[in-house]
């Protein structure tokens, strides 16, 4: 059993000013199979003091200077990317091709993106009389979620260090074994003491002392919305900036002259994606209501297909969700669904595998647009149908949420379909399958967040604007 006892502060591997460690579970076996530090406030205290004292040197550092540092550290990524993508599949439940595809992949992206527009000159902007600069903002504090648990680190600490900030990564308690895969890397890539620290620990103890911390200066928080709105009454205490990515409950609009077959198999395995734990799952696929018993029987059909397993077997499709809180809080989303009338096409409640957290790929029809599992966010494999009447009625459908992160919409006809997905509330949209762009903004309308993260758009969240008149 691996044993990960010490946080990353100051540039160097200590102990936790606490005793006590917290279980890692892998969810497939229900074993503990590590212990970290359960990190304290005075723990908190030391890193952002160390942050604190690194920053000056740090963000007079040249563009350069930062870019080869990066570089260093997508190398580092990319030479652990097999042994990342292994622990992804048994800290959290991802099916191992997913895991190496994807959950250890797009973190070498993340930070490649810095490195490339680190490259490029920094612009001037002048605006009459005035010279407008960007500067760096300072202390960062990054708390991450467990469902992309080394992509949710790097998306955000990436354009923070890019941007001159730095750091202190507060990771999920429930997946932490891959933050200190990227440690391993930081401190091999050889970052100046102080600039990116680690601190393990529970939310209401570590993560609320970030928050609140006076020497922190930005808050980047991925997670509920519950914990996101906690974090940013603290954070508002000392004014500090604040970024927050929550949930989603995406629509996915297949009008009537899409490719319905295609729609259909492409949203399942949309919202199967990662055990259905992803922010981004397009977890409503609104149809015609003519189309709907057709849309249903695909929707059965593919989502059977999603064989459940050992995240470690390549036949598996379906991994295990991340913990048994999260497996009988989707259980009870399924009992909800069923006892409010929609139509079970296939899953349920009853568990595929005597062992391991996990749930059956589970499909809903005939639901209704205002249900429970029609407006909150399940995060995991369960699909609901939903029939519409007309383009109008669709839209208005997709728009019945306090979501607005993600979404698609699937016509035969590009300029309609792309006419549709203006008028949609929601931070990012998919035009008949559109590939995701790590480059592009990400973020959300209404309750799925505040500020953007990834590409060009990120950066701004960690800089200040400084006019200088002349």
């Amino acid at each position: 059993m691996a044993e990960r006892d010490v946080l990353y502060i100051g540039g160097e591997w200590v102990r936790s000013d606490g005793g006590a460690t917290i279980p890692v579970e892998n969810p497939a076996t229900e074993r503990v199979q590590a212990h970290i530090p359960e990190g304290t406030a005075s723990d908190v205290d030391r890193a952002v003091r160390a942050a604190r004292e690194a920053f000056p040197a740090w963000a007079e550092t040249t563009r350069a200077e930062r870019a080869e540092l990066l570089r260093k550290l997508v190398d580092g990524l990319a030479k652990r990317a097999d042994e990342i993508g292994e622990t992804i599949a048994k800290d959290v439940g991802t099916p191992l091709r997913i895991a190496s595809r994807i959950q250890a992949a797009l973190p070498q992206t993340d930070v490649r993106t810095y490195v490339d527009l680190l490259g490029q000159e920094e612009p001037e902007e002048k605006v009459g009389n005035s010279l407008i600069v960007r500067e760096p903002a300072g202390v960062v504090a990054a708390i991450t979620p467990w469902n992309y648990p080394l992509h949710q680190i790097t998306c955000k600490i990436a354009p923070a260090l890019a941007a001159g900030c730095t750091v202190v990564v507060k990771p999920s308690e429930v997946a932490p074994l891959c933050a200190y895969q990227l440690f391993d890397a930081i401190h091999e890539a050889g970052f100046p003491p102080g600039v990116v620290n680690l601190v393990t620990g529970f939310g209401p103890e570590v993560g609320e002392a970030l928050a609140t911390h006076p020497e922190v200066d930005v808050v980047s928080f991925t997670g509920s919305v519950r914990a996101g709105t906690r974090v940013a009454e603290l954070a508002a205490r000392t004014v500090k900036r604040v970024t927050l990515e929550l949930g989603g409950k995406s629509a996915n609009v297949i009008l009537d002259d899409a490719d319905l077959a295609t729609a259909v198999k492409v949203g399942v395995s949309n919202a199967f994606l990662n055990g259905g734990q992803t922010c981004t799952a397009w977890t409503r696929m609104l149809v015609p209501r003519e189309k709907h018993d057709e849309a249903a029987a695909l929707a059965k059909t593919f989502a059977e297909g999603f064989t459940t397993g050992d995240p470690l077997d390549p036949k598996t499709k379906l991994g295990p969700l991340v913990s048994a809180a999260q497996r009988d809080r989707v259980r009870g989303y399924i009992e909800k669904g069923i006892a409010e009338g929609a139509t079970l096409v296939t899953g349920g409640v009853e568990a595929p595998a005597d062992t391991g957290y996990f749930v059956a790929p589970t499909v809903f029809a005939g639901v209704d647009p205002d249900s429970t599992i029609a407006q909150e966010e399940i995060f995991g494999p369960v699909l609901s149908i939903i029939p519409f009447d007309d383009e109008e009625d669709a839209l208005r459908i997709a728009n019945n949420s306090r979501y607005g992160l993600h979404g698609a919409v699937w016509s035969a006809d590009r300029d309609r379909a792309l006419a549709f997905a203006r008028k949609v509330r929601t931070g990012q949209i998919d035009v008949n399958g559109g590939a995701f762009n790590p480059l592009a903004p990400f973020g959300g309308y209404k309750q799925s967040g505040v500020g953007r993260e990834m590409g060009r758009a990120a950066l701004d969240e960690f800089t200040e604007l400084k006019s200088i008149q002349l």
